[in-house]
């Protein structure tokens, strides 16, 4: 009995899945059943059922698995990725809590995140942008600094040999690096939205494209909000790097960091090696985690 045949998913919408079994060959698959936890990136086993159609039989075992939550349910965003590229402009102004969430989300999966200020030529409002990334800036987070329709091509060396996935809101400009960076990806957007009907704009549907010189770049549906209820305490406390060395030095085990007496993360706050911004975003998911 021959194997399964086996390909990555390179376009997602609904139930309906783009599987790549070789270059230039794709698949227009489903899955059995109504549940489907598909996602961008995944490597998959399939059933070939006709020409160019299939069945996905089997999601292989994934490195990483970005998503998000909230009270009625899970979003899946891209699977096996090594770097999130979350992307915010000067203008419309982006959502500093999205952005925050979009980091812990990174790091509780050990994904390497990269910041991406885009449209710079926006030069009046670029000094306001850079002073609200400055906090992500102290706590290490790479931001690079250029504009979609004219310095696409740095942001080229962060892709070279990794999978990335692009992240932000509508209005970014997501796409439009996308096609600064991707040749053809217009014309592959075209055709893939047509064998999915999922309707013309780029941002329906998730599409993995091959970086030239290898790596892939997966552009996501623009985003509004990133729940983050799956995470319990423990997954919260790895995912604010800053807050481990003062982690167990609290007097009480079951320290909620709040006004516990003898809270290390407190202390830390009151003498100003943690952020308070970053302790309050912390007591928020984790009011969300307890509420779901």
């Amino acid at each position: 009995m021959s194997a399964s045949p086996r390909g990555l998913v390179v376009a997602a919408h609904g139930r309906q899945y783009r599987v790549e079994l070789a270059p230039g060959t794709t698949l227009l698959c489903c899955t059995r059943g109504k549940r489907s936890d598909v996602v961008c990136g995944d490597r998959v086993q399939v059933e070939i059922t006709s020409p160019g159609r299939g069945v996905i039989t089997a999601i292989e075992a994934r490195r990483t698995l970005l998503y998000r939550s909230n009270a009625a349910k899970e979003k899946l965003i891209a699977a096996n990725v090594d770097q999130i590229i979350l992307v915010v402009a000067p203008q419309p102004a982006f959502s500093d809590a999205l952005l925050a969430r979009c980091l812990v989300a990174a790091q509780s999966q050990d994904i390497a995140a990269l910041i991406v200020l885009n449209k710079c030529d926006l030069h009046e409002r670029l000094p306001q942008a850079r002073a609200r990334l400055a906090g992500y800036a102290a706590l290490g987070h790479p931001i690079l600094e250029l504009s979609a329709q004219h310095s696409a091509a740095k942001l080229r060396p962060w892709l070279a040999g990794k999978t990335s996935v692009l992240v932000g809101q509508s209005g970014m400009g997501k796409s439009t690096l996308v096609n600064a960076l991707i040749p053809g990806a217009r014309a592959a957007t075209r055709e893939i939205s047509t064998a999915l009907d999922s309707g013309k704009h780029t941002t329906t549907f998730a599409q993995l494209y091959h970086v030239e010189g290898g790596g892939h770049l997966i552009d996501s549906p623009g985003l509004q909000e990133f729940g983050l209820r799956h995470l319990d305490l423990d997954g919260l406390l790895r995912a604010f790097p800053e807050f481990s060395p003062y982690l167990g030095e609290c007097r009480f085990r079951n320290c909620q960091h709040r006004q516990e007496p003898g809270c290390a993360l407190q202390a830390a706050l009151a003498a100003g090696k943690i952020c308070a911004d970053r302790l309050s975003l912390f007591h928020e998911l984790l009011a969300e985690q307890a509420a779901a």
